[in-house]
């Protein structure tokens, strides 16, 4: 990198910085009085502004909410996260599980599961 590239460099951070000083300062606010047509409202109750400002929009989340999960209350669903409990399946297996199952008659009987052998 030469020394040209460097200076270039400083100069473009330089202008930028500048340019944005200078614009924060024209944007500064106007002091002017208010117009002679206009009105001039009376200050607002800060616990009204709270009231207003935060208490309407928690009034509609815990109404919102209460319609989204009320019926699923009062069909008894689970409202937590995560998957469903899920009993074991056997597919085409018997209906009562291994109480169905065969017993092996004898030695030489395949009944009763799988064997193995070495």
């Amino acid at each position: 990198m030469t020394t040209l590239d460097s200076f270039a460099r400083r100069a473009t951070r330089a202008s930028v910085l500048i340019a944005g000083v200078g614009l924060a300062l024209l944007t500064a606010p106007a002091h002017a009085d208010v117009p002679e047509g206009w009105s001039n409202p009376e200050d607002v109750d800060s616990l009204y502004a709270l009231l207003l400002l935060a208490g309407v929009p928690l009034l509609l989340f815990v109404g919102i909410a209460t319609l989204v999960y009320l019926p699923a209350m009062m069909r008894g669903e689970k409202l937590t996260p995560g998957p469903a409990a899920i009993e074991d399946q056997w597919f085409g297996g018997p209906r009562q599980g291994t109480q169905e199952l065969p017993a092996p008659d004898d030695e030489t009987s395949q009944a009763g599961g799988a064997s193995g052998r070495w």
